[in-house]
C-alpha cells in the first residue's frame, strides 16, 4: 500500500487528498507547509508517553503503517509490518518484523525486507505471506524500482528454515516475478494477496490496480514452482467509480460455522468467498460476499452486498489495509489492521511515535450469510486484571452512571443494555437515506435527546465533561423496520483545536434482529484508543482521540441513557488491561 497522506481534518473523507510526499521525502501539506524529514530532526526526540497504547501494538517509536505478510508457522505467529527507522512521518519503509505466541505479546527481532536491490531500491511496499507445500514459507511484497514509482511484484524467502523465528530473508536474484504490461498502470499496481491454489493444480494472486477509475483486483497465475507468473484475461473483479484498489484480501468462509478456512480450500455449497480492499478515496476498507466461479475465475457479490463506497466496511473507524492469514494452530481466521493518527504532523514529530494496530480479530461470517463478524482474540483476555461489575441498572432519561474501581484509560468494557418497548423510536428521516451512517451522527449526536437512545459508554471522559468519546447506539424507525446507528464519535474527545486535529463522528448501522430488545457493546479503551464492537460484533467502530484532561488517572467512565425509553444495563462487566509485552 501507498502511504496515507495525511491531510489534518480531510482524512477518510470521499475526496482526494491535497497533500503528498515530494520526490526528496519533504511533506506538503494543502497549504504547502513544509516539514522537514524526520531523519534529521527526531533522533534527539523521546517517545512521547501521554498517549501511546499499552496493549495494542505499537514500536517503541517512529512511524508504523500496514500490517503484512501475517502467518502461523510451526507454532509461531510472524508479523510483519511497514515501519520508518528513521522518524515518525512516512518514509525510509522496512518490513519490521516480530513474532508471538499468542497475538497480544510480541518479541521484536530486526526488519525483514528493506530496499537493497535493483528491483525495490526506491521501497518495499506492502504484501502477503504464503505457505508452499513442504511447509516453505514465502512472502510476495511491492518493490519500487525508480523515482516514478513504478511499482514490481517481488519474493523473499527464508534464509535459515531451522531458525524458529525466521529471523532473516533473503530475495533472490530472479526477482522481480510480476511487472506490470503496458495496460496497467505502473505506479498503481501494489499488494499481492496471499497465494491460492486453484483445482487446476496453479497458484493465482490479486494485485490491487485502478484503470480509469475503475478499482481492480488484478489476477497472476503460476504453475507449482510459484515463479512463473502469467496475467489472467481479466479481474478477478472491478467496479466502476471506486478509484484504486490498495492491499487487496481473497478468502473463503464458511456458512455452516465459525471455524476459519485455508486460503486454497475450494468453492462448495458450505463455502463462500469475500473480496476485501481499501479505497484509497475513502480512506476505508470495503469488503463484498459472493461467489467464487473457479472454472471463469471471476468473483460476482451476492445481491445483498453492495459493490462500492457505500457497501460493507469492516471497520467504520480509523481502520485502513488490512489483511487476514489463516491460523492453522486454532482453526480461525484473524483479521490485522491499520489505525493511524488523527493529530498533526508537527503532533507526530514531537512525540516521536506515530500509528497503531487494532486488537487481531477473528473473523468468521454470520448465520445469515450476509456479513462478517469479528471479535477481539481470546488471548487479550489474559491482561484482563481488577474487575467491576453492574446488574439491573436503571438509566431514565438523562442519567448517567460511573464506571469506577478499575484503570478506565486502559480497560476493556462489556454491557448488555435492554429496553422494555420500541415504541419511543424516532422516525427515520427519508433526507437521511443518501447519507453516510457518521453524517446521520454528527446530526443526532449523544448529546442530542431523543426517543430510543442515545444510549451507551462515555469513554475517556474528564470529570466535568470537558472531553469525553461517547459510543452509543441510537434507534430509528424506518418503514417496516427498525434501524440501529451505532456511533463513536469524537467531536468532544479534546480541548486540543479541531483545526489541527481531525475528530470525527464515526458510525455504522447495526443489522440486528431487536426481537429480545437488547443491544451489547464492548469497548477497548487504550489511553489513545476506543475501540468498540456492537452487537457481538456485527458494527465495529476505531476512534483515535487525544485527550488533555482524561488522561491516566485523572480519565473517568460512565454509562449514559439521553433519550425518553427508560434503559437498563442488564450487566456491565468492566477489567483493568495491563500493558502487553510488546519492546
Amino acid at each position: 500500500m501507498e502511504i496515507l497522506r495525511k491531510c489534518s481534518s480531510l482524512w477518510a473523507l470521499p475526496i482526494l487528498l491535497l497533500c503528498f510526499f515530494n520526490n526528496n521525502g519533504v511533506f506538503v501539506d494543502a497549504s504547502h507547509k513544509v516539514y522537514m524529514h524526520l531523519q534529521s530532526t527526531t533522533s534527539h526526540v523521546d517517545a512521547n508517553k501521554v498517549h501511546r497504547t499499552g496493549y495494542h501494538f505499537q514500536p517503541p517509536k517512529n512511524w508504523i503503517n500496514d500490517p503484512n505478510g501475517p502467518m502461523y508457522y510451526n507454532g509461531v505467529y510472524h508479523l510483519f509490518y511497514q515501519y520508518n527507522p528513521k522518524g515518525a512521518i512516512w518514509g525510509n519503509i522496512v518490513w519490521a518484523h516480530s513474532v508471538s505466541t499468542d497475538l497480544i505479546n510480541w518479541i521484536p527481532l530486526e526488519p525483514a525486507i528493506y530496499p537493497s536491490k535493483v528491483f525495490d531500491k526506491y521501497g518495499t511496499w506492502s504484501g502477503s505471506a504464503t505457505i508452499l507445500p513442504g511447509n516453505k514459507p514465502v512472502i510476495l511484497y511491492t518493490g519500487i524500482v525508480d523515482a516514478n514509482k513504478t511499482q514490481v511484484q517481488n519474493y523473499a524467502i527464508p534464509a535459515n528454515m531451522s531458525d524458529p523465528y525466521l529471523r532473516k530473508w533473503i530475495k533472490p536474484d530472479n526477482n522481480p516475478l510480476i511487472v506490470a504490461d503496458k495496460t496497467i498502470n505502473k505506479s498503481q499496481f501494489r499488494d499481492p494477496t496471499t497465494a491460492w491454489m486453484g483445482r487446476d493444480g496453479n497458484w493465482r494472486i490479486l494485485v490491487g490496480s485502478v484503470r480509469n477509475h475503475r478499482g481492480k483486483a488484478i489476477m497472476y497465475k503460476s504453475n507449482n514452482n510459484f515463479m512463473k507468473w502469467t496475467k489472467a484475461k481479466h479481474p478477478l473483479h472491478s467496479a466502476p467509480g471506486t478509484g484504486n484498489w490498495e492491499c487487496p484480501d481473497f478468502f473463503p468462509v464458511s456458512l455452516k460455522n465459525e471455524d476459519g478456512l485455508d486460503t486454497s480450500s475450494y468453492n462448495g455449497k458450505d463455502i463462500k468467498h469475500v473480496l476485501k480492499v481499501s479505497f484509497d478515496v475513502t480512506r476505508f476498507d470495503h469488503y463484498t460476499i459472493g461467489t467464487y466461479d473457479t472454472k471463469k475465475d471471476k468473483y460476482f457479490p451476492d445481491n445483498t452486498s453492495i459493490d462500492g463506497w457505500k457497501g460493507l466496511r469492516l471497520d467504520y473507524g480509523n481502520y485502513y489495509a488490512s489483511k487476514t492469514f489463516f491460523d492453522s494452530g486454532k482453526n480461525r481466521r484473524i483479521l490485522l489492521g491499520w489505525a493511524n493518527e488523527s493529530d498533526t504532523v508537527d503532533d507526530d514529530v514531537r512525540k516521536g511515535w506515530a500509528g497503531v494496530h487494532p486488537i487481531p480479530r477473528k473473523i468468521w461470517l454470520h448465520s445469515s450469510g450476509k456479513q462478517l463478524v469479528q471479535w477481539p482474540v481470546q488471548e487479550l483476555e489474559t491482561l484482563r486484571k481488577k474487575k467491576v461489575q453492574l446488574n439491573n441498572q436503571k438509566l431514565n432519561k438523562g442519567k448517567k452512571v460511573e464506571i469506577k474501581g478499575i484503570t478506565v484509560a486502559q480497560a476493556d468494557v462489556e454491557v448488555i443494555f435492554s429496553f422494555t418497548s420500541l415504541d419511543k423510536a424516532e422516525p427515520f428521516d427519508p433526507s437521511w437515506a443518501d447519507l453516510y451512517a457518521q453524517d446521520v451522527c454528527a446530526i443526532k449526536g449523544s448529546t442530542v435527546q431523543g426517543g430510543l437512545g442515545p444510549f451507551g459508554l462515555l469513554t475517556l471522559a474528564s470529570k466535568n465533561l470537558e472531553e469525553y468519546t461517547p459510543v452509543f447506539f441510537r434507534i430509528f424507525k424506518a418503514h417496516d423496520k427498525y434501524k440501529v446507528l451505532m456511533c463513536s464519535d469524537a467531536s468532544r474527545s479534546s480541548l486540543k483545536n479541531e483545526t489541527t486535529m481531525y475528530k470525527p463522528s464515526f458510525a455504522g448501522y447495526v443489522d440486528v434482529d431487536l426481537a429480545d430488545k437488547k443491544l451489547s457493546l464492548r469497548s477497548l479503551i487504550d489511553n489513545s484508543v476506543v475501540e468498540s464492537f456492537g452487537a457481538g460484533g456485527k458494527t465495529c467502530i476505531t476512534s483515535r482521540v487525544y485527550p488533555t484532561l482524561a488522561i491516566f488517572d485523572k480519565a473517568h467512565l460512565f454509562a449514559f441513557n439521553n433519550g425518553a425509553e427508560t434503559i437498563t444495563i442488564e450487566t456491565l462487566n468492566a477489567w483493568s488491561m495491563a500493558n502487553a509485552k510488546l519492546h
